[in-house]
């Protein structure tokens, strides 16, 4: 059973910073591509960020680009999302998702991880 923990989520103030990482547990985890999206009570699931096996593409969401960044270590079968200069309208639960190939599209993604709440107080 593939398996996605995420971590690291939690109450910052606007403006602060918080680390999420996904531990997964398909292998090899360089083949599959990682995502992460995000979902506010009331609305659709959002995009947030994708990153390809070896890390050398990714995408993200309009709302974050230059706000944050998605990378991974393969060697621990990890991925991160580094979310800096938080907003209010950031608070939200996220999921990190795995894929065959990158994708900005949540039914593209295979497994999903229970999620994981970010509240930016203002």
């Amino acid at each position: 059973q593939v398996q996605l923990v995420e971590s690291g989520g939690g109450l910052v103030q606007a403006g602060g910073s918080l680390r999420l990482s996904c531990a997964a547990s398909r292998r090899p985890f360089s083949s599959y591509a990682m995502g992460w999206f995000r979902q506010a009570p009331g609305k659709e699931r959002e995009f947030v960020a994708t990153i390809s096996g070896y890390g050398l593409t990714t995408y993200y969401g309009d709302s974050v680009k230059g706000r944050f960044t998605i990378s991974r270590d393969n060697a621990k079968n990890t991925v991160y999302l580094q979310m800096n200069s938080l907003k209010p309208e950031d608070t939200a639960v996220y999921y990190c998702a795995q894929a065959s190939y990158v994708h900005t599209t949540a039914s593209q993604y295979d497994y999903w991880g229970q999620g994981t709440q970010v509240t930016v107080s203002s």
